[in-house]
């Protein structure tokens, strides 16, 4: 099966040898080729360029895109889709005044998620989680990673991981799977922390790895969650069991969790709304991505991440939703895009190479995903007729997407 793009208006983020990360002033190139063509051939890219150079080809299918933009599809590197019911109760305490720490303190927060969790079968929750995935793939996401956590027992974990794996089979959108057991401390736990810490390291993490159920593994290093010294040790303990690090860091502190992700070499070190200039240090010439999660800071009030100063210190910066039922109840990554141009004084070009490129790269898929490069999935978002690629930050809260392709094919 062979389709035909002609008459692009502009064809984004081409790579023509692929390219794994951008940072610093690189982050503000964004590649593009005006009035293009773009050859799917199967479910691959398999040739772009100019209109005027378009070879003779006999596809299966010609669309044309005049007024139109192409681009890759979003690469979202920090989600938590899979997971039971809602938190819309404490949507209203926190208008009412309530922090988040004060509505996890009172068996709110993870907790409550995860009460909800342990009371739901296998089946419901994958049916609550693919209506999720598929919408963030008709909002243009074509990679997705998504952790556990919302289990806190070795059951509630392993049937969170059995539902990605199961999401994995069923749909064609690339999905990585995160190990986030410690994302809180249980209850019965609260008195005995090295006792849930033992748990995860000696029983989840062994029947994980035997059974091939996460890429990742993933903590909460967090004043009130999981110390430095308690997210190295799980770490370790993942590294043993064959999964790369990936930690949610600096959200409402800065306490050396950024300095333990790199000296373990995680993937990602996300979050980050608190930097200090150590932080931003540490990070300089390392192979760990720093990624943003602007939505969840527009939905708690809290600060976004400094991305001016870290652009400016020559770092890169992913974009990514934390899609999840307490801090960030959205998969919309153009919205995500949006707010980091609005409220991070990212320029459009910096936030498109975050949220393809560097997305990508912080859930390990560049070589398949997160540019228009030659061999790379057909994995694309074809907008509607607009002005410029400008207008998906500019016009927020409009649908500009006409069509989505995954893996060459068009979602109905």
């Amino acid at each position: 099966m062979t389709t035909l793009i002609i008459n692009i208006q502009e064809l984004l983020q081409v790579r023509e040898t692929s390219v794994s990360k951008v940072s610093g002033a690189e982050m503000a190139i964004l590649p593009t080729i005006k009035n293009a063509f773009l050859l799917i051939k199967d479910n691959l890219i398999a040739d772009f360029g100019e209109m005027k150079n378009l070879p003779e080809i006999k596809a299966d299918k010609v669309i044309d895109a005049t007024g139109k933009v192409v681009l890759p599809s979003w690469c979202d590197s920090h989600t938590h889709i899979v997971y039971a019911g809602n938190r819309e109760q404490e949507f209203v305490d926190r208008i009412n005044g309530l922090s988040y720490e004060e509505i996890a303190n009172r068996g709110g927060g993870i907790l409550n998620s995860a009460k909800k969790l342990n009371e739901t079968s296998e089946d419901e929750i994958y049916e609550q989680s693919k209506v999720r995935l598929e919408e963030v793939m008709r909002l243009g996401t074509g990679a997705v990673e998504i952790k556990s956590g919302y289990g806190l027992t070795v059951e509630g974990e392993l049937k969170m991981l059995r539902v990605i794996q199961k999401l994995a089979s069923n749909y064609p959108i690339t999905i990585k799977a995160t190990f986030l057991g410690a994302h809180a401390f249980p209850s019965h736990y609260k008195e005995n922390k090295n006792g849930y810490i033992d748990e995860i390291i000696t029983k989840m993490l062994p029947e994980i790895a035997q059974n091939k159920l996460a890429d990742y593994v993933d903590v909460f290093c967090e004043t009130g969650y999981f110390s430095v010294e308690e997210t190295e040790k799980i770490m370790q303990a993942g590294i043993q069991h064959g999964l790369v690090p990936k930690i949610h860091v600096n959200q409402f502190n800065s306490i050396g969790g950024i300095q333990a992700g790199i000296k373990f070499k995680a993937l990602s070190v996300d979050h980050l709304e608190v930097m200090n200039p150590e932080d931003i240090e540490a990070l300089k010439n390392t192979e760990t991505m720093p990624v943003a999660l602007p939505s969840c800071s527009y939905f708690l009030s809290i600060p976004y991440t400094p991305a001016r100063e870290m652009i400016t210190a020559g770092l890169p910066i992913a974009l990514a939703t934390d899609f999840n039922p307490g801090s960030t109840p959205s998969g919309n990554m153009n919205f995500v895009v949006a707010t980091a141009c609005i409220k991070m004084k990212m320029t459009p070009e910096e936030a498109i190479n975050a949220a393809t490129l560097n997305g990508a790269y912080a859930m390990g898929v560049s070589a398949t995903n997160g540019s228009i490069t030659k061999g790379k999935k057909a994995n694309l978002i074809l907008t509607k007729p607009i002005s410029s690629y400008y207008q998906i930050p500019y016009a927020f809260g409009s649908n500009l997407i006409e069509s989505v392709f995954v893996e060459g094919e068009i979602l109905e």
